[in-house]
């Protein structure tokens, strides 16, 4: 999947257990107030492809969680280039700043529904309970996660060590393995630091030589996934 990231009696149990339910965002499930003080609600939006969700230096009022879709975070550089920091897919948290303004921008790669849950609320309801703020330390650690790994895939020496990793990393465990491509080819460019002829002809090659099978633009099967993750040993 560059990037930035955030720090932040059975009473106390009960609100501390409500508050992380309202984090784990239900598909398509309408927000709502949990009663137990310390809980928050967040807001479904529904994107459309391409749209933006939130500008670069653009003020942070929220964090996200993708119910469904796939979304990315990017920077345009003063050069016209885009670097893409990630691919958010259901389940990940993105948005999460250390300042008051967003260090790059969001975007719906397809159709997506995420959650917004406002830091105003969680601020609230992480000073009336303690449980909140080991649950913001394990975003910010999911979000550093993935920044060290992105790291370590643009550190690949070659331009086939990049898209081996890129596919072994999005791959399904099904056997073989297929990757469910949500993205574009340019923008599998702009995440790997690539031009796009460079993935195309990488992709080629791999077909050439039995490491994978294209049966459309947007899928592609893994037919000798060892020798892939050999590629990055």
């Amino acid at each position: 999947m560059t990037t930035a990231l955030a720090t932040r009696s059975e009473r106390n149990l009960t609100a501390g257990h409500l508050a992380a339910e309202a984090l784990r965002a239900r598909p398509l499930a309408a927000p709502r107030p949990e009663t137990g003080g310390a809980a928050i609600a967040g807001q479904v939006l529904n994107f459309a492809q391409d749209s933006e969700i939130y500008a670069e230096c653009s003020e942070v009022r929220s964090f996200y969680k993708v119910v469904s879709g796939v979304v990315r975070t990017c920077k345009f550089l003063s050069d016209g280039r885009r670097q893409i920091e990630g691919f958010h897919s259901a389940g990940d948290i993105f948005g999460l700043e250390l300042g008051d303004s967003h260090g790059m921008s969001a975007e719906a790669v397809s159709d997506c529904t995420i959650v917004a849950y406002r830091w105003r609320g969680l601020s609230a309801a992480a000073a009336r309970n303690e449980q909140m703020a080991p649950q913001i330390f394990h975003f910010a650690m999911q979000c550093l996660q993935r920044a060290q790994q992105h790291a370590l895939l643009l550190g690949r020496r070659s331009a086939a060590q990049r898209v081996a990793a890129f596919l072994v990393e999005m791959a399904d465990d099904e056997e073989p393995a297929t990757v469910h491509l949500a993205m574009t080819r340019q923008d599998i460019a702009d995440y790997l630091g690539l031009t796009i002829e460079t993935v195309s002809r990488t992709l080629s090659q791999f077909e050439r030589d039995h490491l994978i099978t294209l049966p459309s633009t947007r899928h592609v099967v893994l037919e000798d996934r060892d020798a892939l993750m050999a590629l990055n040993d």
